[in-house]
Formats: structure tokens, C-alpha cells, sequence
């Protein structure tokens, strides 16, 4: 299969952009994301590292629809849906102004596909584009084989994100609560922050799942119903 038929089934989520990136933690870092948007041409690569729960989808995602917003060709794509189709799968994405690699610590160690990613980080570079890649820690820090690659990510513009503490885990519950048009009061946000696990995606999967639900409770939320939806 080729770059071309991949990207046609890529889509892009509708709730990650960057007016909905809560969270005073990474708030910085989002905005100075959202500065290189306006002004691509000062930096041939933007990395973004940090840990899993960061929101490194949520910004690059948020990137490429600024950029569509903008009437510029942007695509965003996990390493992890290419690598069942190998390196050549990248072949064709820079013909994209803007280019939006997730996960590429996934091929760490793998020379075919990091020199895949060298050659592509080329060929953006000579067609004027724009190449961001999430990684889950600094480029020197992972196990990279090709010193040609770990050079180009490393003098890019790399941007750390921190993981998020529970004030911040809570912000962004509570305003997606508010976007679905579910009503969350303190003493519930409270008791579903005591009782979910820590890690920021599954919080908001319980979300999903007590906005599956809460039609039947006319979209408010009390903790019986959050207990009995969640089997707490």
C-alpha cells in the first residue's frame, strides 16, 4: 500500500486543537507550537517529547488542522499504523506543506526505517515544508542508530512537555465534561479523580463512557450514577 492510499484514510480527531488543549502544565509549550504554525519557515523540524500521557497527539493533530485553517496540505500519521507496511510507506508525504510523524521513538534502533525518516526529512526540507515528530524523550536520549538523524532532530526546535498533575488532569475533565454538554459538579469531578487511574487517556475514556450513559440521567452527572455506570 502506498503513502498516497494511506493518508486518504487518516483522519483527523475534531476535539484535538489548540484552543482545546487544557491544562496549565504544557500550556507554554502549546503556544509556542502554535507560534511555529504562523511562521514555518523559521525551522525545518519541531520535535515534541515527553512521556505518553503529555498530549503530544492532541498538539500535532491540533497543528494540522490550524494548518488546513490556514489552506495549507497537512497530514498526521502514527509510525505505529506505518510499520505493518514498512519504511517505503513514507515515501510521497512530503508532498504535504506540513508533516506530522507520532511515536517515531517506535522505529528507534531500526536503520531502514531511520534512514527512511532521514530521507524524508529531506526531501521536506528541500520542497520548503514542515516536518514534527513526537518522540518520548530528548533525540540523544533513545536508542537511535543513524548520527545523521539524531543531528537533524536534536538541532531542531524540540519542545518538552511535562506530565500533567492532578489539578491539571482535573481542568481537562471538567472541560470536556462541559464541551459534551455534561454537567459535573466538585463533589463528582472530585470522587471520579480519586477513583480513575492516573493516566490522563484513560480518564477520558471514563468520560466516554458515563457520556454513553448519562441520556437516560438527562445529562447530569451524580456520583450513584458515575458508581453504578463504572461498578465502582
Amino acid at each position: 500500500m502506498s503513502a498516497s492510499q494511506l493518508v486518504l484514510g487518516v483522519k483527523l480527531r475534531d476535539d484535538a486543537r489548540f484552543d482545546n488543549f487544557h491544562g496549565d502544565r504544557n500550556t507554554t509549550a502549546a503556544q509556542r507550537l502554535e507560534s511555529v504554525c504562523h511562521q514555518p519557515d523559521d525551522v525545518p523540524v519541531v520535535v515534541l517529547c515527553g512521556d505518553a500521557d503529555t498530549g503530544k497527539s492532541h498538539l500535532l493533530q491540533a497543528v494540522c488542522h490550524l494548518s488546513e485553517k490556514q489552506g495549507r496540505a497537512a497530514v498526521c500519521i502514527s509510525i505505529a499504523e506505518l510499520e505493518p507496511f514498512g519504511p517505503d510507506a513514507l515515501s510521497g508525504l512530503e508532498t504535504h506543506d506540513i508533516v506530522c510523524l507520532d511515536d517515531v521513538d517506535r522505529i528507534a534502533g531500526q536503520r531502514m526505517w531511520e534512514e527512511a525518516i532521514f530521507h524524508l526529512y529531506n526531501r521536506i526540507h528541500d520542497r520548503g515544508g514542515l516536518l514534527l515528530v513526537s518522540l518520548a524523550d530528548l533525540p540523544a536520549s533513545l536508542p537511535f542508530e543513524l548520527p545523521d538523524l539524531v543531528s537533524r532532530l536534536s538541532h531542531g526546535l524540540v519542545i518538552q512537555l511535562g506530565i500533567y498533575r492532578d489539578e491539571d488532569r482535573l481542568k481537562i475533565l471538567r472541560a470536556r465534561a462541559e464541551k459534551r454538554g455534561l454537567v459535573m459538579a466538585d463533589d463528582v469531578a472530585s470522587y471520579i479523580m480519586r477513583r480513575a487511574p492516573r493516566r490522563l487517556g484513560e480518564l477520558l475514556g471514563i468520560l466516554d463512557i458515563l457520556d454513553e450513559n448519562s441520556l437516560q440521567a438527562q445529562r447530569r452527572l451524580t456520583i450513584p450514577f458515575v458508581k453504578t455506570v463504572m461498578g465502582w
